[in-house]
């Protein structure tokens, strides 16, 4: 896809992994539309890559339902959509906040599908778009203290190989960017709590992790967007993880070559 001229709308754009996101993608020659509930700062870096700037919580369902449609009625029609919002849950799993986990997985999952089911119909009217889904490594591993985190993760990574399924055919693409650790205030919190904390020591000392900077993340995601790849897996190391962890479903696709993918 070329990407000069085209609206990309990221959230969770304000900071960290999203700021960097806007950045490239605005260095690639898109137009970006920017959604995080830090009013201030979003709109400071809207004005700096002359974008726009979308207010909104995407833990709040009701915000979440109207925000395709305010974005587009503000700013234009959308091409890409990268679901990048997340927000972390650290902590044994029994002594989380009453509401925690709602919370989590209305941001981490449920709000990018959400957006997505919002998004797809208005691509397709217009014959062309792309989604990219901010997921984890978490959601294919089994760490102590991230469990609602890891679990609202693998929900969005399966949940976007299904809509790949669905998708079959149709000039739509779809990206899972799968991530380790990146040095942002989401990581930062692992350390306040000692079993993830030393889990991830010792993944960092066999040096089965590594950090990624968040620039590297994002040049990637808009080389995937550009190239129209299924995936981004970081650090590269990982990625055979992955391949393992994902291979059922492309056994399946393989599988089920030539059945109709859609309601005739």
């Amino acid at each position: 896809m070329d990407l000069t001229g085209k609206r990309v709308l990221i959230t969770g754009a304000s900071r960290g992994i999203g700021e960097a996101l806007a950045h490239s993608f605005a260095h690639a020659g898109a137009t970006v539309a920017l959604v995080a509930r830090t009013g201030d700062a979003l709109a400071s870096l809207a004005a700096e890559l002359n974008g726009t700037a979308h207010p909104a919580d995407l833990a709040d369902p009701t915000q979440v339902a109207a925000l395709l449609q305010r974005v587009e009625d503000e700013a234009g029609p959308v091409d890409v959509l990268v679901n990048n919002a997340g927000i972390e849950s650290t902590g044994g799993f029994v002594d989380a906040a009453a509401g925690e986990l709602r919370r989590v997985t209305e941001v981490n999952y449920l709000a990018p599908a959400e957006l997505c089911r919002q998004a797809i119909p208005r691509m397709l009217r217009r014959g062309e778009g792309h989604i990219v889904n901010m997921s984890s490594l978490a959601g294919i591993t089994a760490l102590p203290g991230i469990v609602t985190y890891a679990a609202s993760k693998a929900a969005l990574s399966h949940f976007t190989a299904g809509l790949r399924a669905d998708l079959r055919g149709l000039p739509i693409g779809t990206t899972l960017v799968e991530l380790g650790p990146v040095p942002t205030d989401m990581l930062a919190a692992v350390e306040n709590y000692g079993p993830a904390s030393r889990s991830f020591q010792r993944m960092y000392r066999l040096r089965t992790l590594v950090d990624v900077p968040r620039d590297t993340v994002a040049e990637a995601v808009v080389t995937a967007v550009r190239k129209r790849r299924r995936h981004v897996r970081l650090p590269k190391r990982t990625a055979a993880f992955a391949m393992v962890a994902r291979a059922p479903q492309r056994a399946t696709e393989v599988l089920l070559t030539g059945v109709p993918h859609r309601a005739e």
